[in-house]
Formats: C-alpha cells, sequence, structure tokens
C-alpha cells in the first residue's frame, strides 16, 4: 500500500513545483512552493513508514488509524483556532497588535474562523463519522487506504487554506475565502469521503441504517452541493491565484448567504447532532428518549434550514418577498431545534445523578443547552424588527460564538473524551479532575464572551439609530467604536479563559494516551449511592 503513496506523493511533490515555476503571481508561486515542501516531506515520512499488516480474514477489525490521529489534531486544531481568536480579539481591543502584512485583523479573522469550522469542527466531524458509522453498521471503513485519503487530503486543504489566507489568497467570501485551487481539491476530498460513507453504510451488517448516520450523510451530501454552487468561478490564469465569481450583485449575495447559513446548519448543526445522537446516550449509558423523535427532528430540520439564507440580507436590495421567506423558515426552525433539544436532554431521564459524576456527561448536557439557547435566539434575530437593530452589529457575533463555543465546541470535547482512552485501551482518562476544570474554564470563557458581546452588539445598534430633533446622527462611527473598548476587553477575557480550558484538555489528553493515571480524589457521588456508614 506504501507504493501507491510514494507514486502520489511524489508525483504531487512535483506538479507543485512545476506550478511554482510557471507561476504568473508571486502569491501563488508561494504558495505552490509551500505545497511542494509539504508534499516533498510526507513523500520522506512515506519512503520511511513501514508496511501495514493485512488485518485477519474473517475477523472484524475497525480502522480506527484515522479517528486515532484525528483525536489529536481535533484537540491540536481547536487550540490553534482558540489562540488565533485570542489574537484577534487583542488586535481589536488593542490595534498595536497588529502586525503586517501577514498578521493584521483582516488576514487573521479568516484564518480564526477557518481553523475553529474547518480545522477543529471538520477534524471532529470525519474523526468521528469514521468511529460512528463502524460501530453502528459492524463494518470496517470501505475502501482499503481510502479513508486515509480522505483524512489527510482535507488536512491539506486546511493547510492550504491557512497559508493563503495570511498570504493575502482569498475570495473574500464569508466561510468560503479559499480561492479556486484549494476548492477544486476540498471537492476531490469531499466527494471521496461520500464514497467512503456511503460504500460503509452499504457493507453495513446491521439492518437499520443508525439516526446519527443520517446526520453525518445530510451534513456531507449537502455541504458537497453548498460548496459546489458557492464556489463556481472562472480563474484568471490556470498559474495564478485569482479568479472571479460566475455570480453578481444580488445573485451573489444571495448565493452566498444561501451557502453561508446552511454552511451553519449543516456544517456546525447537522454532523455535530450526529455525535449527539451517539456519544451522548453512549456516555450517559442510556437508550435515546424517542428515536421517533429524532426521525421527526432529522427531516424537518434538513428540509427548513435550506431555505432560511435569505435573513442574513434583511433591507437589502433582495426582493423583499425573498427576506420574507427567510424570516419564515427561520422561526420555524425554532420546533424542530428544540425537539432535538429535548431529546437529548430527555436522554438522561433516569440518570441525571451522573451530572455529579461525571464531568464528560456535563460538557455534553451544556452543549445541548447552548444549541438550545442558539436555535431559540437564531429564529428571534431573523425577524425583521429586531434584525434591524441587531444586523451588523457584534450582539451577531455574540450569537455565533455561544453556538460555536457551547454548541460545537462542547460536544466535540465530550466526544474525544469518550474516544481517547477507548481508543488507546486505557481504563480511563488521565484525571477526570481536568476534565471538571475544562469544564467550568469553557463555560465560564462563553458566558463572559457572549455576555459581552450582547451588550456591546445591543449599544452599537441603538447608537448608531440615535439621531437628534433635527434628523441628524447624535453618534459618530468612531464614538461607538470607542464606547465599545471595554466590551473588547472583557471578550479577549472570555476568550483567554476558553484557551485555557483547551491547553488543559490537550494535556489530559495527551497524558492518557501516553498511559498515565492521575491519582486523585474520586468525583463526589451522589448521597443515595454512598454505603451506609
Amino acid at each position: 500500500m506504501n507504493k501507491g503513496w510514494i507514486i502520489g506523493l511524489g508525483g504531487g511533490t512535483l506538479a507543485a513545483a512545476l506550478l511554482s515555476g510557471l507561476a504568473v503571481d508571486a502569491p501563488f508561486r508561494l504558495h505552490m512552493g509551500i505545497l511542494t515542501l509539504v508534499l516533498g516531506l510526507a513523500t520522506l515520512v512515506a519512503l520511511r513508514l513501514p508496511e501495514r499488516a493485512a488485518s485477519p480474514a474473517g475477523e472484524l477489525t475497525y480502522m480506527d488509524g484515522p479517528v486515532r490521529i484525528g483525536s489529536l489534531l481535533t484537540v491540536f486544531w481547536g487550540v490553534v483556532g482558540f489562540l488565533v481568536g485570542v489574537v484577534v480579539a487583542a488586535q481589536l481591543a488593542f490595534p498595536d497588535f497588529n502586525f503586517g502584512p501577514w498578521f493584521t485583523f483582516s488576514r487573521m479573522r479568516p484564518l480564526h474562523t477557518s481553523a475553529v469550522v474547518f480545522a477543529f469542527g471538520g477534524t471532529a466531524l470525519l474523526t468521528t463519522s469514521f468511529y460512528v458509522v463502524q460501530r453502528t453498521s459492524r463494518a470496517r471503513l470501505f475502501g482499503g487506504d481510502l479513508a486515509w485519503f480522505v483524512f489527510w487530503g482535507y488536512q491539506l486543504f486546511i493547510l492550504l487554506a491557512a497559508t493563503g489566507y495570511l498570504l493575502g489568497i482569498t475570495q473574500g467570501r464569508e466561510y468560503a475565502e479559499p480561492e479556486w485551487y484549494v476548492d477544486l481539491w476540498l471537492t476531490i476530498v469531499w466527494v471521496a469521503y461520500l464514497i467512503l460513507f456511503l460504500g460503509t453504510l452499504l457493507k453495513r451488517k446491521e439492518p437499520h441504517i443508525y439516526v446519527a448516520n443520517w446526520f453525518y450523510l445530510a451534513f456531507i451530501v449537502t455541504v458537497a452541493m453548498l460548496h459546489v454552487v458557492n464556489n463556481l468561478a472562472v480563474p484568471v490564469s490556470v498559474f495564478g491565484s485569482r479568479s472571479y465569481s460566475l455570480f453578481s450583485g444580488v445573485q451573489d449575495a444571495l448565493t452566498q448567504w444561501w451557502y453561508g447559513h446552511n454552511a451553519v446548519g449543516f456544517f456546525l448543526t447537522a454532523g455535530f447532532l450526529g455525535m449527539m445522537y451517539y456519544y451522548m446516550p453512549k456516555q450517559a449509558e442510556r437508550p435515546v428518549y424517542s428515536y421517533r423523535l429524532s426521525i421527526i427532528h432529522f427531516w424537518s430540520l434538513i428540509f427548513l434550514y435550506i431555505w432560511a439564507g435569505p435573513h442574513h440580507l434583511h433591507y437589502t436590495a433582495l426582493p423583499d418577498w425573498a427576506q420574507t421567506l427567510g424570516m419564515v423558515f427561520s422561526v420555524m426552525l425554532w420546533m424542530p431545534s428544540w425537539g432535538g433539544m429535548i431529546n437529548g436532554l430527555m436522554t438522561l431521564r433516569g440518570a441525571w445523578d451522573k451530572l455529579r459524576t461525571d464531568p464528560i456527561i456535563r460538557m455534553m448536557v451544556i452543549a445541548v443547552a447552548f444549541y438550545g439557547m442558539s436555535t431559540f435566539e437564531g429564529p428571534v434575530m431573523s425577524i425583521k424588527s429586531v434584525n434591524g437593530l441587531s444586523h451588523y452589529t457584534d450582539w451577531t457575533i455574540g450569537h455565533v460564538h455561544s453556538g460555536a463555543l457551547g454548541w460545537v465546541g462542547m460536544i466535540s470535547f465530550g466526544a474525544v473524551y469518550f474516544m481517547v482512552p477507548r481508543l488507546w485501551g486505557r481504563e480511563r482518562l488521565y484525571s477526570l479532575r481536568m476534565v471538571n476544570w475544562h469544564f467550568w474554564l469553557a463555560t465560564l470563557g462563553i458566558v463572559v464572551y457572549a455576555a459581552s458581546m450582547w451588550v456591546a452588539g445591543i449599544m452599537q445598534g441603538l447608537m448608531w439609530r440615535e439621531y437628534d430633533s433635527q434628523g441628524f446622527l447624535v453618534y459618530s462611527f468612531a464614538e461607538t467604536v470607542a464606547a465599545m473598548h471595554p466590551y473588547y476587553v472583557m471578550r479577549l477575557g472570555g476568550g483567554l479563559l476558553y484557551l485555557t480550558g483547551g491547553l488543559v484538555m490537550a494535556f489530559n489528553i495527551w497524558m492518557t494516551v501516553v498511559g498515565r493515571v492521575r491519582t486523585e480524589r474520586p468525583m463526589p457521588v451522589p448521597a443515595s449511592l454512598q454505603p451506609a456508614q
């Protein structure tokens, strides 16, 4: 198997070197040079790796190699994403932290969003989907080394996107900044991911497809459609970094926010609901509260979410009927979203005592709580009268981060804490008390961050719309920015708390992998379960 990898990586190295030599602009030349270096190093590593032993015939063995590395990289990318977020927050509060040309806010901000959404969140989704689909299907991943291609291909996409942002290579599209050649590579990887996932389901030994796999499949299929349509573009040159979108004007805006909102709906919601429906019952050792409700949750969510994007374009050139359509479907989304939240929380029925003794369950519960809160706040903010105050303000930033840090972050942490001891054959994590510390640092960080942005955003919106008796604006834009400064400092503090929690997790996970167990006082046991004196 190594021979194929060596040929592929070596050929990729030569192709990247050739493209670097033929480049018509400096950023493309430098980007291809970075790709040449990365693929060259990967070729050397492949040359030194021993041949992998074949699985025993007739024996079911799960392909957990990509899952193990993915668990570690999920934690790594999480810390990187949180660190860049803290730097960006510091740049907003203290502009002297901008260092040009590579480390300015304009280049660091997309690096932060992509590091958290695509590097941390995407790696968590790939890793957990590989783990879940094998165990709920009782089948090894389809396609042999296809799983490794998908995994490392996606990591290469992350590297190309991140280095491109710092070099100034960007389309300037929210959550879709990578240029045309990076988009093409991701399309190839994503089609391979779909084939891998479907192939595994088709060869399953279980007659039923568990609901978590339906959510993962919806995430994979819909993101593929969104990615292809939103990134349709014509390159200026096949040897250059620039391209022009196929769309323009209001059509371009609508396509972008059809993509942008559904990136939230299917990448950051549907995929992570797949996590919830597998890892929460497993950790709680209870079945899903209502399997029928989970099916209703799935079909209603995927039907309604796809229509909600126009609420990002209230009071713009978009036709009013389209704005209203987006608002109506956004409000309707409240019902299936809360149905899923109730299903997740009620899964703990009869096991609520575990909240005192199991900090991993506590993380999952707070994740579901933030999912419920964010999916209530989102529909409220989509209402035109509310949106007139909230849009373009930091209230939106608070909303996004309460969902990203609270829902996506916490459920991913819980999933990694669940998998790692099992993947490495450890009796338990290095330290449960460190998980508890992580929980409180992260929760406090989210609360400080979101609350400061909620207050700042509402203040910002009210200052922007304040007129005097003659119809002139009362506050200049510069005055609104000055008024935000203390809240920006508070946000920086909340981000530092969340980052500290991520570092605690990284240490805990690494010590678990190397086989250490911390001697510590056990977590408290409920009084009703304590032995009689």
